[in-house]
């Protein structure tokens, strides 16, 4: 099988998972190369699979790279789907799990045209895009500070983007986030990310901020909520999928479901980029 890993030219020397994963297909038999989604020579239609992988700057350009989308899934199967990745490329699926009885952290929108300041009132908050990836432009606020957060929200809406206000979950200072990752379904492995944001400071201007992530075993809880949040999932439970959870006194929070070109973090589990390739195949149907 010919199988496209798109990543972006920016990211060919970031994503760590590219040589585990080229490695895996390969020597199950696979034709797989690494090519990026914003290299205008590359030819999609000679690959049987376009498989989203780091794409990680689709964010300063989210039409462009939806329209990319649909154009590769036109001429190969691109995975995950693009109406997946329409729906999962804006934080405001959020509201979506929510209706859907996910616990999901609590989150207030503002879209281009609100007043900026039209946000609830807490102790510390995150402002952030609604479309954006790698903690860019997302910075951690206190109370005092929120005419910054105010000037921040509104730079986000002149801009013409959406954005959204959450409150800030003090217990990832000490607990870190837990991310779940699952293949065609299966649970696969567990990282813990230590805490990204500072209080009150600059956000990234990288590609995506320094993480220091380590192997984790879920909580029983923080296990049943990932599947109660993939089930959740329009369609069905794609062939990847990522569940960020923040930890609360009422019990785990989703932060974010990733679906579209979320880190695996194969280095923490050995074995894993295999089981990944061994999913492939599965919703392949070989």
């Amino acid at each position: 099988m010919r199988i496209a890993l798109a990543t972006a030219i920016a990211a060919f020397a970031l994503d760590e998972d590219l040589p585990l994963l080229l490695q895996a297909l390969c020597e199950r038999g696979h034709r797989a190369e690494a090519l990026a989604w914003d290299d205008p020579t590359v030819s999609w239609s000679r690959f049987d699979v376009v498989l989203l992988r780091s794409t990680w700057n689709y964010t300063e350009r989210p039409a462009e790279f939806l329209r990319w989308c649909e154009q590769v899934a036109a001429k190969a199967q691109l995975l995950n789907p693009p109406e997946l990745v329409r729906w999962n490329t804006d934080k405001r699926y959020l509201a979506d799990l929510s209706k859907a009885g996910v616990p999901v952290i609590p989150a207030h929108f503002l879209a281009p045209g609100d007043d900026p300041a039209a946000f609830p009132q807490h102790a510390e908050f995150v402002v952030k895009p609604c479309i954006g990836a790698g903690s860019r432009d997302t910075q951690r606020y206190t109370a005092p500070n929120r005419a910054a957060a105010v000037a921040h929200s509104k730079r986000l809406l002149d801009a013409g983007r959406h954005a959204l206000v959450q409150p800030y979950l003090d217990a990832v200072d000490t607990d870190g986030e837990t991310a779940l990752l699952f293949f065609a379904g299966r649970f696969s492995h567990a990282i813990r990310k230590g805490p990204l944001l500072q209080r009150d400071g600059e956000a990234t201007r990288a590609l995506f901020a320094p993480e220091a992530i380590t192997a984790r075993e879920p909580s029983a809880a923080e296990v049943d909520v990932a599947h109660r949040a993939l089930a959740a999932i329009p369609g069905g439970s794609p062939l990847y999928a990522r569940v960020d959870l923040l930890p609360s006194p009422e019990g785990p929070q989703l932060l974010e479901l990733e679906l579209t070109e979320p880190s695996l973090f194969f280095a923490t589990a050995p074995g894993s980029a295999e089981r990944f390739a061994v999913a492939i195949e599965s919703t392949l149907g070989r």
